[in-house]
């Protein structure tokens, strides 16, 4: 029985502002807040909110039948908290049908795992951290940024302890190999592979509005029929892309919505069911290994990283960036945390690409890829400063950590003397209620009783007469 594996992703992009270069020193702050709020609350109205409506309503029609997968970048739920929390509160409902799978993802949406573990083991465990928060789950499937892959990555990212990863069914990964099967890691076996159908994918969300193309127009019962006519033993068929695909590169008006409220009602007539990510790695053995030496992503026709890496200006600006990765981390200053994060997204780099593409880049404030540099080394040489004025740039990395981690051990145990003062103040305080309350009871049992005692009755006046007479008769 074939199953589909849908998943979206959802990040929004942190928007710069013109930093000039007298700026440098004088300004910290680096973002454009309106063009931020702007852009969130028209991507939500337009995209999000209308697409996670319909995801709930195929849910609750269909049962437990429906079944989607998605991942939020730390920074995509930062800018959703401030001006889109309606987004968060919908996803919190989809959450609540069971239905729903929320991956792993590094916080930034950025580049750390090609060239710093640490930095990349830390946002992965700050995004699951957030996803625990919100939904409550413990994400057991690793999805990097773009779809970033290679078998270094892999492993790291099985030591992590994650049992899947989604990556890229690039051609020339498989050769004559399918993606519709599940393979694993060549470093880490243990760890399994989902590789997304990029013809399946990119119908859907590049080309389903397109009237020059030959497919024009897609319906749901002809795109399940595609899938059902795959060869019997090609079971997993994972569609991946980005949530704005329905409603900003798909907009509403091409019913793009209605298509795949269709898709499940059409799957059922083909015994075809819909499966999570994390349900697949548990269904489904790996029938190979799959080697991937140079890093894939899910990027233009090369499938690459030379997106965001593919020219000395993307190269200087990135390895710039990434030579602070180590003092940032040790530093753990909050205020730095936050720009480290927003920097490291790769739109940044994006930006800067000389690469001709078929899909077009909005450069917003940037008139031409050399302006998003100079702009970026503007910003970049002001948060270097920064970090190094945090602690003095003598001091070396190593010498930084140790000198922190003592800070940070004195600081713990300072703490737990402080609860152990607490404790004991506790306990005195309780020695000497005790106390208090035995006082009273021994003073209680000391006191003389009030209690009347009898009174001998005095001799009545007729007695006393008997008693003189006695005397009398006597003498």
């Amino acid at each position: 029985m074939k199953t589909i594996c849908l998943y979206f992703e959802i990040h929004q992009i942190i928007h710069l502002r013109r930093y000039r270069f007298f700026d440098i020193g004088t300004d910290h702050y680096y973002y454009d807040d309106y063009e931020n709020e702007h852009s969130i609350t028209d991507i939500a109205e337009r995209s999000y909110m209308p697409a996670l409506n319909t995801l709930l309503e195929m849910i609750k029609n269909n049962g437990n039948y429906f079944k989607v997968a998605f991942s939020l970048s730390g920074v995509g739920m930062e800018q959703l908290e401030m001006h889109a929390p309606q987004v968060l509160e919908k996803l919190q409902e989809l959450n609540e049908t069971g239905c729903v799978e929320f991956l792993a993802e590094p916080y930034s949406h950025g580049l750390a795992s090609l060239v710093n573990e640490e930095s990349f083991a830390d946002e992965v465990k700050r995004q699951c951290t957030k996803i625990k928060e919100y939904f409550g789950q413990s994400p057991k499937v690793l999805r990097n940024s773009s779809l970033i892959y290679s078998d270094e990555i892999g492993f790291q990212v099985a030591q992590m302890g994650f049992k899947g990863m989604l990556t890229e069914g690039a051609k020339h990964v498989l050769g004559w190999k399918s993606p519709h099967y599940i393979y694993s890691s060549a470093m880490a076996p243990q760890l399994k592979l989902l590789l997304r159908d990029i013809q399946l994918s990119d119908d859907i969300s590049l080309r389903f509005n397109n009237r020059d193309w030959s497919g024009y127009p897609l319906f749901a019962d002809r795109y399940i029929d595609e899938i059902a006519s795959l060869p019997e033993q090609e079971k997993v068929i994972n569609i991946f892309m980005e949530l704005s695909a329905l409603g900003i590169a798909q907009p509403l008006s091409s019913n793009i919505l209605e298509f795949f409220k269709a898709l499940p009602v059409c799957a059922k007539e083909k015994d075809i069911t819909f499966s999570t990510p994390s349900e697949i790695c548990s269904t489904f053995k790996p029938v190979d290994t799959l080697s991937v030496p140079d890093t894939l992503s899910w990027v233009d026709e090369e499938r690459d990283v030379s997106s965001w890496l593919g020219n000395p200006m993307q190269r200087e600006a990135f390895n710039k960036l990434y030579s602070v990765a180590d003092r940032v981390r040790i530093a753990n200053d909050a205020r730095i945390n936050q720009d480290w994060d927003y920097l490291q997204a790769s739109n940044n780099f994006r930006f800067m690409t000389t690469k001709p593409s078929r899909i077009g880049i909005d450069l917003g404030i940037y008139s031409s890829p050399f302006d998003a540099f100079t702009n970026y080394m503007n910003i970049l040489g002001d948060f270097i400063t920064r970090v190094n004025n945090l602690y003095p740039a003598e001091i070396g990395n190593e010498e930084l950590e140790s000198l922190l981690t003592t800070i940070k051990n004195q600081g713990d145990e300072l703490a737990m003397k402080d609860k152990e003062i607490v404790r004991l103040q506790a306990k005195i305080e309780k020695i000497e209620d005790a106390n208090k309350k035995e006082g009273v009871k021994e003073s209680k049992a000391k006191k003389p009783s009030t209690s009347k005692k009898p009174v001998a009755k005095k001799p009545t006046t007729k007695s006393k007469k008997s008693v003189e007479e006695q005397k009398k008769d006597k003498k």
